[in-house]
């Protein structure tokens, strides 16, 4: 981190709708805070597996409950987010790996797309309610971030490489080591060690853990 910063690392999946809250909060909040902000996209369905975590919308009564709460979360951070009745079977029904394959190889090559990116993933799958695991999708979806048809199609190509399929595997094992159990998982890194936040909920507890203020209110919300 540079001087002074708190390092702020966010492990996230964009099948994931709380970790496109956080990834939104937390890019205003970088205008504000003292913190450098990585980006560490990982691999949600590998976190479950290996924690033996279940995914909240299994539990019929959660399910109801997050429906309502991503309406009014989504409200508070504006942030466009909206749910369908069948979000859960939408979420069930759709594989994030090659997703998040393709946001890691472009981390790896042209790391100055990847928030511009991963933002478009949630717009299609969050917004749009389209499927973000065919190929033809994820290249339009790269175009429309930015990436040239060049760029994005090299990037597809690497998705089956061992190389990028090692790196989404370690960004995943360092979630695990730091006691990720589901996404967003944010680990700061203060008074020298790594302390991990669950949810995009914990973020105004973070800031104040830093030494930051956090109401999103004063803050006029200041959207990036």
């Amino acid at each position: 981190a540079r001087m002074g910063r708190t390092l702020l690392e966010l492990f996230y999946d964009v099948i994931s709708p709380y970790s496109w809250l956080a990834f939104e909060a937390l890019c205003r909040y970088r205008h504000i805070w003292n913190i450098e902000l990585r980006f560490r996209p990982a691999f949600l369905g590998g976190i479950m597996q290996q924690t033996g975590n279940k995914p909240p919308g299994m539990l019929p009564k959660r399910g109801e409950y997050l429906l309502k709460d991503m309406k009014r979360m989504a409200k508070y951070y504006q942030v466009p987010l909206r749910m369908s009745p069948d979000a859960f079977q939408h979420i069930m029904g759709t594989s994030s790996l090659t997703a998040m394959r393709f946001i890691t190889a472009i981390d790896m090559t042209n790391p100055q797309y990847l928030e511009p990116l991963s933002r478009e993933f949630w717009m299609r799958f969050w917004s749009q309610h389209e499927d973000i695991s065919q190929p033809e999708n994820i290249l339009a979806i790269a175009r429309q971030a930015g990436l040239s048809a060049e760029l994005s199609q090299k990037a597809l190509e690497m998705t089956s490489s061992p190389p990028v399929k090692d790196r989404l595997k370690d960004t995943t094992t360092e979630a695990l080591k730091y006691g990720a159990f589901g996404m967003p998982a944010v680990v700061a890194h203060y008074d020298g060690k790594p302390h991990l936040f669950f949810g995009s909920d914990r973020l105004e507890l973070l800031g104040s853990i830093i030494g930051e203020s956090t109401s999103f209110h004063h803050l006029g919300f200041i959207l990036s």
